[in-house]
């Protein structure tokens, strides 16, 4: 049974950087797409950022182009989301999710992933 653990997510300045990581246990990541998305209050969950099975293929939301870079490490079952030049706005609850195929969808809806961590909270204040 999938389950996934995020870390790293806490409390920084505007314009700082946080690293986000995913860790998987029981199945391996190397054969799924895995996403990040956030959940702010009162606001609907969103995806963030989505990578392929074998890095090979990443997408962003618009708002987070270039400042954020998702990268995985299969030989230890552990994606990652490095986050920099936050903004207040970027303030939620970041979870990771995993898809039980190979690539990324498109939109990144929260129904094509099956799989989800308890989530991390990332604040960044003013």
């Amino acid at each position: 049974q999938w389950q996934l653990v995020e870390s790293g997510g806490g409390l920084v300045q505007a314009g700082g950087s946080l690293r986000l990581s995913c860790a998987a246990s029981g199945h391996t990541l190397d054969y799924v797409a895995v996403g990040w998305f956030r959940q702010a209050p009162g606001k609907e969950r969103e995806g963030v950022s989505c990578i392929s099975n074998n890095g090979g293929s990443t997408n962003y939301a618009d708002s987070v182009k270039g400042r954020f870079t998702i990268s995985r490490d299969n030989a230890k079952n552990t994606v990652y989301l490095q986050m920099n030049s936050l903004k207040p706005e970027d303030t939620a609850i970041y979870y990771c999710a995993a898809r039980g195929l190979r690539g990324c969808p498109a939109p990144m809806s929260t129904e094509y992933f099956g799989a989800w961590g308890q989530g991390t909270q990332v604040t960044v204040s003013s």
